[in-house]
């Protein structure tokens, strides 16, 4: 043993490996099997060091073989060293010169609702409102009585003439079932009459706090409904699904997450579909890590019971943050603004709270210990995120400790030079981070909060943002660059299944910043290196979780957790890139996904 680490040092295969068997030397002398359950050899895999920059970790990048056992990494080095750990039990897979990286982890999903929308009516792509109602009537003809029709995906923003459909068009082909769509956002929806009525929506309603119904020139409702608060009104009214349904809809977002190479999501489905997931776990059935979130609205005793429902340091299953929603979304121009759009000059965009009371509910939530992430898109939303958490970081701040003065960087210092004190550890998220006023970059860094971005959505949003920002305000929108610049820690992932789970059209997107078309360049100075993104999707996305020292590298002690691809991503083309492809995914030392 003494001889190999030796030679593995000697080789330049670096501490990775040495440390990894020293853990098996020290089982050995406990008595205990120490061989590895898997090896992998024979590939070009990267194993996360030395992504970021300024990283002095000794490690290696790259290396040949990685062993893994119960489920963890226990060493990494060259095919010799690690094929003379084996035993007979052992499984060794060669990857015949294949790039390996480890899993994504993709920090901003939607898993139920989106395995539900397969299950229902799949709008996503529809190229035009006429085969959008088509498709509305030909579903409508396979439903029972009084069934509704259910689904979403649809964006008009695609169609020619960008035209919103109205309760009017869906009457006329839904053969009186009650319907209810959602846009690819999640934040508007139409409804036809039917469903309506069933909700007691009338044209008499008022808007809620933080919602709105549309209305014609007459004061007609039109169908569509904006935002949370008002498409409750509606989803309360609709038959809950299943355990059954739930399940089915989270296996079905869990073989596309897996077959894309992630391993590990952070997700905001309903409280029943965590249950469902729980019931995965326990029988065995769930395959991808997941961390929860938990609504932030929710009355501070039910938050407080669900956190502790569940093993906190689970490593397949977990809570997290609480979810908050400041505002809407730019596609469907319910996002908060300072101004008003560019092309809308009397819309400043829907913000789902009022400032105070908003300061009022994070301190509190932040006290009791919970991290918070809240969705912001619109630079007033963002405004409004950060006004929350500096007040809730003042009050979870130790008493000796305060706020860092401007441009010192992230964390606190203490007001007592005398009494060393660490600095409570927040990590608050802002989700989506669209668009951020002057100044914003700074406050970011000053209180330590995490910007998690979908790079994909600009494939999309590229074609009308300048329209809707204007010329101004689109320089600090999707800003990747900037935030990286400011020491802000830039976490990616895709707001699944508003865009695809997969991660490659978000490094290409990164590292482009053009559309899938190579035709349209959007702010290309806020361009990623290969390296930068990566780390994004992988490490810096297991630290906006508190999970960094146990994923998003291939090191001994980290999880097992590793995806195989066709072509190595650090070298090749964006287009290649773009259109990358899985060979496998493991999760936990095991093969989840093998490509056909």
């Amino acid at each position: 043993m003494r001889t190999l680490v030796r030679m593995c040092v000697l080789a330049g295969w670096g501490l990775g490996f040495a440390a990894g068997l020293l853990a098996l030397g020290q089982a050995a002398k406990a008595g205990n099997s120490v061989a590895p359950d898997t090896i992998f050899y024979d590939g070009n895999i990267l194993t996360g060091t030395r992504l970021k920059a300024g990283d002095t970790d000794p490690a290696p990048g790259r290396v040949s073989a990685v062993a893994m056992r119960a489920g963890k990494i226990v060493a990494v080095g060259g095919d010799a060293a690690m094929l003379a750990l084996k035993d007979a039990h052992t499984k060794t897979v060669d990857l015949k010169g294949a790039f390996a990286m480890p899993g994504f982890n993709d920090a901003h999903t939607h898993m139920a609702p989106a395995g539900r929308q397969r299950l229902s009516l799949d709008l996503v792509n529809v190229p035009s409102l006429a085969v959008m109602l088509a498709n509305v009537q030909a579903y409508a003809v396979k439903l029972g009585p009084g069934e509704w029709i259910l689904g979403g995906g649809w964006d008009h923003t695609k169609w020619p003439g960008t035209k919103l459909p109205t309760r009017q068009d869906l009457d006329a082909v839904s053969a009186g079932h009650p319907a209810f769509l959602e846009r690819t956002d999640g934040h508007i929806a139409i409804a036809n009459t039917a469903a309506l009525k069933a909700a007691g929506i009338t044209d008499a309603t008022m808007n809620p706090k933080g919602g709105q119904i549309d209305r014609d020139a007459d004061g007609h409702a039109t169908g569509i409904i904006r935002e949370g608060p008002t498409m409750a009104l509606v989803e309360k009214v609709i038959p809950a699904p299943s355990l059954a349904v739930r399940r089915k809809a989270i296996e079905l977002s869990m073989q596309d997450a897996l077959s894309h190479g992630v391993t590990s999501i952070q997700d905001f489905s309903d409280w029943e579909d965590f249950l469902a997931m729980e019931e995965m776990e326990d029988q065995g059935s769930l395959h991808l890590r997941i961390a929860e979130w938990i609504d932030f609205n929710q009355p501070v005793g039910v938050l407080d019971e669900r956190r502790a429902s569940h093993p906190p340091d689970d490593p397949l299953l977990h809570l997290t943050f609480l979810k908050g929603f400041m505002d809407g979304s730019l596609g469907s121009r319910t996002a908060a603004m300072n101004e008003p759009y560019s092309d809308d000059p009397n819309n400043y965009g829907i913000a789902r709270y009022d400032q105070s009371k908003l300061n009022q509910m994070a301190a509190v939530r932040a006290a009791d210990g919970f991290q918070l992430g809240f969705h912001a898109i619109g630079d007033r939303a963002n405004d409004m995120a950060l006004n929350a958490m500096s007040a809730a970081e003042q009050v979870g701040r130790p008493a000796n400790v305060a706020a860092a003065p401007k441009n010192a960087g992230s964390g606190v210092v203490t007001t007592d030079p005398s009494v060393a004190v660490k600095p409570k550890d927040f990590r608050f998220r802002i989700e989506h981070a669209q668009v951020v006023s002057p100044g914003s970059f700074e406050r970011f860094a000053e209180l330590g909060v995490i910007a998690s971005m979908q790079p994909s959505h600009l494939l999309t949003d590229m074609a009308w943002a300048e329209a809707r920002l204007g010329p101004e305000r689109v320089k600090r929108a999707y800003a990747w660059k900037s935030f990286l610049d400011h020491g802000v820690t830039l976490a990616f992932g895709t707001d699944y299944p508003v865009e695809s789970i997969s991660p490659f059209r978000g490094l290409y997107a990164a590292i482009t910043r053009q559309n899938v078309e190579g035709t349209q360049t959007f702010q290309p100075q806020e361009k990623l290196t290969i390296d930068e993104a990566i780390y994004a999707y992988t490490q810096a996305s297991a630290f906006a979780e508190f999970r960094e020292k146990i994923k998003g590298r291939l090191e001994p002690g980290y999880l097992a957790d590793m995806v195989v691809l066709d072509r190595d991503i650090t070298k090749a083309s964006p287009q290649e890139v773009l259109h990358t492809q899985v060979l496998r995914t493991v999760v936990a030392g095991n093969t989840v996904y093998l490509a056909p």
